[in-house]
């Protein structure tokens, strides 16, 4: 080879790398985020999972808690609307209304809510009343939005079969009392999903219609710890899809055994 070759061809292979590394250190559009939960499941169609926090540290992320079991939707999970693009590559359901599927992805954590007047959280709180839905009419006005009936009308919350308040409309139920919104389907697509939170099981083997679900005592330890300034954001991810995915959406690096506790 001669030399001009030679510098041509290492050139070349210098731009490759730069290439390369651009793309794996390309922002993602949670970059801003300094505190993140990651849920792993162990396949598609599995109703449980292994809930882990992490805070940002430098260019990685540390974990800050023991990893703890959630509980997923009943028929597992399907890819979500939230803040990572549309996936095709590594196959999986789509999340539908209805489906009783939590959404895969990336998402905001937005406000938090419960029974109480107050809890303790950073994040912005809202103290449910009895008159509070959360619209899952799709093709409502209103839909995929938590809504007071004394203020939008009655007829705004026609059909819908998400009290916020369980523990007055559901025979006191307490899986609202204490939780916080995973901002799933933000734009409000008709027939795309609604109503995703975390909130509290109502027992460790009783899977949700769509939601992530804890003990009230991991409840309380996560809304004392997320902090708005933070933009904490929430992954749901089968463990497989989760290793796909980690170096390009920049994840943390966990243990394959945790998604199957």
């Amino acid at each position: 080879m001669t030399d001009n070759r030679r510098t041509l061809a290492l050139l070349t292979f210098a731009v490759t790398l730069a290439g390369v590394a651009h793309a794996g250190t390309a922002k993602t559009p949670w970059h801003d985020a300094r505190q993140m939960i990651v849920v792993t499941t162990a396949g598609w169609n599995v109703d449980h999972g292994t809930l882990r926090t992490f805070e940002r540290a430098g260019d990685g992320w540390r974990e800050v808690r023991a990893a703890v079991p959630v509980t997923v939707g009943k028929n597992g999970a399907g890819w979500g609307l939230g803040l990572n693009a549309p996936q095709t590559d590594g196959g999986g359901p789509v999340k539908r209304e209805g489906d009783n599927r939590s959404p895969a992805g990336v998402f905001r954590i937005g406000d938090s809510f419960g029974y109480a007047a107050s809890v303790d959280t950073a994040m912005p709180y809202l103290a449910l009343n009895a008159t509070e839905y959360c619209v899952d009419v799709s093709g409502a006005k209103h839909y995929n939005r938590i809504v007071d009936a004394s203020v939008v009308g009655a007829a705004a919350v026609k059909g819908s079969t998400e009290p916020m308040r369980r523990d007055l409309h559901a025979h006191g139920d307490q899986r609202y009392r204490m939780g916080f919104v995973i901002e799933q389907n933000p734009a409000n697509v008709p027939q795309a999903g609604s109503c995703i939170f975390a909130h509290l099981w109502k027992s460790p083997s009783d899977a949700t219609a769509g939601c992530t679900a804890m003990t009230p005592a991991v409840m309380q330890s996560l809304l004392a710890w997320l902090k708005p300034e933070d933009h904490p954001v929430f992954v749901l991810l089968p463990q497989g899809e989760y290793e796909r995915l980690r170096t390009a959406w920049q994840l943390p690096a966990i243990a394959a055994t945790d998604a199957a506790r």
